[in-house]
């Protein structure tokens, strides 16, 4: 079995997570990984605002060491939130965290493991010829002209226990809607040309705010920046589908 699947913004919802993992030949009845070479990334946010954001995290980071050629994850900007909460409780990251739909049972189920591999994962992949990101936010520039590049920076912010410089990482992961103005197209060739691959595929800003429908009526990923950019969170939290889709490779 062969196949490059994108799957994001799953906020807890591990029922729907292990369905489609299971519909698609991914995993099996046991949570074990049965998707062979196929390529599996979450393109972040696993936690807050959904029932089981822990046990999303248990599957995901299971799958990784079943298969860490096969299964990879970046960081959104959910997973920056629940570390600042985790490590500063008493700053901005609290009241931030609480209305964005954080809960407390995640951050109680957190190990000080889980917060070593939250901080270690990347913002940027490439995947032949996608270039995979969690916000479809162009600020991911301002950490550098490359995907090792800009990975490597925001390792560097947050090796050490420095509130601000975690904020930083998490407010420049919260933008969004850059591609989809009337410059949209010319945006993202710009990122793809600086940062490479043909197309952008993103999560964090549901489908339906881009094509004004609400979120239970999607049906399905979106194109669009002339088919320069990819957008696949169905909004499950608000209602919509958990969308894995299958990229043509």
């Amino acid at each position: 079995m062969a196949g490059l699947y994108v799957v994001s913004d799953i906020h807890g919802y591990l029922d729907d997570f292990r369905s489609s993992l299971r519909s698609a030949g991914l995993l099996g009845a046991d949570d074990t990984w049965t998707g062979g070479d196929a390529r599996l990334w979450i393109l972040g946010d696993l936690v807050d605002r959904g029932p089981d954001g822990i046990g999303v995290i248990r599957l995901v980071r299971s799958l990784e060491e079943q298969a860490p050629e096969s299964v990879r994850m970046l960081m959104g900007n959910h997973e920056i939130l629940a570390l600042g909460y985790r490590l500063f409780p008493d700053s901005r990251f609290g009241e931030v965290w609480a209305v964005n739909g954080g809960l407390e049972s995640d951050q109680e189920g957190l190990t000080d493991e889980d917060v070593a591999w939250l901080r270690g994962l990347p913002v940027l992949a490439r995947a032949g010829t996608y270039l995979l990101k969690h916000s479809d936010t162009t600020a991911y520039l301002e950490w550098g002209s490359s995907v090792d590049e800009v990975n490597e920076t925001v390792r560097d912010l947050l090796v050490d226990d420095d509130a601000e410089a975690m904020w930083e990482v998490f407010a420049t992961l919260t933008g969004r809607y850059d591609y989809a103005g009337s410059d949209g197209t010319r945006v993202a060739q710009d990122v793809l040309a600086a940062l490479g691959g043909d197309v952008i595929v993103h999560g964090h800003s549901v489908i339906g705010s881009l094509t004004n429908q609400a979120s239970e009526e999607v049906e399905g990923p979106i194109a669009y920046a002339d088919g320069f950019v990819v957008d696949i969170d169905g909004g499950r939290y608000d209602g919509g589908p958990l969308l894995l889709v299958e990229l043509n490779d």
